[in-house]
């Protein structure tokens, strides 16, 4: 399979299927096309008709794009790992809060960017934003306190790839979260596959026109 997508540097789309690939140790050829290039476009609609990242490709040649519709694809497919949780319950909440993450939370993503090669503490701290940051830490406390943890629902599933790349927007602007949040926030960043994306993030030298200056 292949899976089409764009910085890892910003796209936080991208980083959900990529991280459960990874992490469940799916085999996949990835595709990397920079964002906000005059060929970006083209070069995607080779690959996805909603000329969007992400896009999985499979072996057929058979795309799905939409970062919930891939991890729901590879539910499917790979039944032997458990990417949803086995608990009816627990899947059932690990579904709405990954549905509310996929839907919500706009007033987070227009202040605060996935940006991983910034450090931006305090900016972006909208009213607005701050609300959904708040939304935010308290679903992560509701479900560590079922669960006990280390991640929302015991172990690592598409909820937390979901909420992943908001762990790297944390790390970058810095509001205040709950001692559980934050807590959390570590254990996902210390996952050896959300590593290897921001590693590869950090190395990364290309710049979208938007991005502000170092300087």
């Amino acid at each position: 399979m292949k899976l089409v997508i764009g910085d890892k540097n910003y796209s936080s789309w991208s980083m959900r299927p990529w991280l459960l690939l990874k992490h469940f140790g799916i085999a996949f050829e990835e595709v990397l096309i920079e964002l906000g290039e005059p060929g970006t476009k083209s070069s995607i609609l080779a690959f996805s008709a909603s000329g969007k990242v992400p896009c999985l490709v499979d072996d057929d040649g058979f795309a799905v794009w939409d970062s919930l519709a891939i991890a729901e694809t590879l539910v499917e497919r790979f039944p032997q790992h458990a990417l949803w949780p086995r608990e009816a319950n627990a899947r059932a909440r690990a579904r709405s809060v990954s549905a509310e993450m996929h839907s919500g939370f706009g007033a987070l993503r227009n202040e605060m960017p996935m940006n991983i090669r910034k450090q931006k503490p305090g900016a972006g701290a909208t009213p607005a934003a701050l609300a959904d940051v708040a939304r935010i830490d308290a679903i992560w406390r509701a479900c560590l306190a079922e669960s006990g943890g280390p991640f929302l629902f015991g172990e690592f599933s598409i909820a937390d790839a979901m909420y992943a790349p908001v762990v790297m927007r944390f790390a970058s602007y810095q509001p205040a979260l709950s001692a559980e949040a934050a807590a959390y926030a570590g254990s996902v960043r210390a996952l050896p596959a959300v590593a290897d994306w921001v590693e590869a993030a950090l190395r990364e030298t290309h710049r979208v026109a938007d991005d502000e200056r170092d300087d």
